[in-house]
């Protein structure tokens, strides 16, 4: 009888487990599908991607990558947006890629204070939701 708790017991438990692993996954396909930018019109967007607009032009970045994100000498970030991960954007551009010619930026107070938004403004730009160009305030007429 003892042996029999014991396995029922222990189905519940790995039960709950699996359940409380599929809400999880479930919270987190959930958040990743919000995007992390806020746009209207193709060129308002939310201040933090705003800023992370105006780090890519202070940057310069498309001296590599293209003033569209297109890819030149650098990547097309356009595309690769569309595969990289939030995690893999942030240890990319502050470890930076010195085998492939790209610099870390991790010694940059603006990389390392505006990367989630740089992070917002190519995703919008590989998402097709941002186009390329000047962009302002959402809440700007």
């Amino acid at each position: 009888m003892r042996l029999v708790n014991l396995l029922v017991l222990s189905v519940v438990l790995s039960t709950a487990a699996a359940s409380a692993a599929d809400e999880q996954a479930d919270a987190s396909a959930a958040a990743s599908a919000t995007p992390p930018y806020e746009v209207k019109d193709g060129n308002k967007v939310d201040a933090t991607t705003l800023e992370g607009w105006k780090t890519w032009r202070a940057l310069a970045c498309e001296r590599c990558h293209g003033a569209a994100q297109e890819g030149m000498v650098g990547p097309s970030l356009v595309e690769s947006l569309k595969t990289l991960s939030k995690e893999q954007f942030h240890e990319t551009v502050m470890k930076g890629r010195p085998e492939k010619g790209m610099p870390s930026f991790s010694t940059s107070a603006m990389v390392t204070k505006n990367w989630e938004g740089l992070y917002a403004y190519l995703k919008g730009r590989s998402d097709g939701a941002i186009q390329p160009g000047r962009l302002t305030a959402i809440d700007q007429k």
